[in-house]
């Protein structure tokens, strides 16, 4: 089968993860324009991306002088202890050598190594791993870290081509329903003395903003009664260190409000291999509404008649396509760079706002 719409990119992928082992400088070894829509993102997550601007005659004569002069203005602009040079379909086809760049290069004390990615990938997570596997030769992360990140990233495609979107030919992005009915929904159940669950299979800093729907619910709980389980993958003993990071703000926030997760199952970077877990404490709960967050099609029993939130307009597509209740949250991903805490999402937004009119 050929997915005909637009799918993430290996080069974006593994520019992502070069953030989330904390390199200080990404150097994206390819025309300016490459990934472009990246790395201003990841600017302003606190990443400096710059690029060594490939032009047409590079193509033809190489541009690994070019890439030396990018590197050393690096470490003199920014002085950074880490920095990883990301390889783009222009480098690889002409095969560039860029190690042997970077051991020309005159870069002092900084750790710099080359991840070998291009757009032609299989897979956007064969991006991923090959800078996982860069980072770990390098000795930026553990190799047993490596060798974990690897069969969950590998669980993450299997995933997506099972059940997400990139088992489907063609998804048009949809427009998400508004959160009216669903929030109904909430409250209705919570004020007949009914239990509700609410799930996070979050990926990475998009929990920063999923998880906003726990304060929601628990504020709505608490002025109409019923019973509420909170289920999520925030375990902050488990990933790379700025997931770590990640879980820690927000358990910070969620404890400020009195939240308790009732059970954490797993890391943000689990989100693909902790349905059956989840599975088991939520049907010991035997809730009467259920509610999903992030990347819902990780759980293995969802109902036409569960809350799905998700962030992805084509994912979005999919789950209404199946006849799931569905709304879309689709500015997440430019929300949370560069975030500290919880982001307001607004399907919880709406649900505070109809707990405090409801009389």
């Amino acid at each position: 089968m050929t997915v005909m719409h637009p799918r993430p990119n290996p080069i974006v992928a593994a520019m992502y993860t070069s953030r989330d082992m904390d390199v200080d400088v990404i150097v994206v070894h390819g025309p300016a324009g490459c990934s472009f829509m990246a790395s201003r993102p990841l600017e302003n997550d606190g990443v400096h991306v710059v690029t060594s601007s490939m032009k047409d005659k590079d193509l033809i004569f190489g541009a690994g002088e070019k890439l030396e002069n990018v590197l050393e203005e690096s470490v003199r602009r920014f002085s950074p202890k880490t920095m990883a040079v990301v390889a783009t379909c222009a480098s690889t086809i002409i095969g560039e050598d860029i190690e042997a760049a970077i051991e020309r290069a005159d870069l002092g004390d900084t750790k710099c190594f080359a991840i070998d990615s291009h757009g032609c990938m299989e897979n956007n997570t064969d991006g991923a791993i090959k800078a996982l596997e860069a980072g770990a030769k390098a000795g930026i992360i553990p190799f047993f870290e490596y060798e974990r990140q690897k069969k969950l990233l590998e669980a993450a495609t299997n995933l997506e081509k099972n059940r997400g979107m990139a088992g489907k030919t063609y998804l048009k992005p949809a427009v998400s329903p508004t959160k009216y009915a669903v929030c109904r929904r909430i409250i209705d159940v919570l004020s007949s003395g009914g239990k509700v669950s609410v799930a996070m299979l979050a990926k990475k800093e998009l929990a920063y903003r999923f998880s906003d729907m726990f304060s929601a619910v628990e504020k709505a709980r608490r002025k109409f009664g019923g019973e509420t389980r909170y289920f999520a993958n925030l375990d902050e003993n488990a990933g790379l260190p700025r997931i770590r990071r990640y879980v820690s703000e927000i358990k910070k926030d969620l404890d400020s409000e009195g939240i308790e997760i009732h059970e954490i199952t797993g890391g943000l970077d689990e989100y693909a291999v902790i349905g059956e877990r989840m599975k088991s404490g939520i049907d010991k709960f035997s809730p009467d509404l259920r509610i999903f967050l992030g990347i819902c099609h990780g759980y293995p029993d969802l109902r036409e008649d569960d809350i799905l939130i998700t962030d992805q307009p084509r994912e979005l597509a999919n789950y209404l396509e199946q006849g799931f209740a569905a709304v879309g949250e689709v500015s997440s991903h430019s929300m949370v760079m560069g975030a500290h805490g919880i982001v307001h999402l607004e399907t919880a937004d709406t649900l505070r706002q109809m707990t405090e009119e409801e009389r």
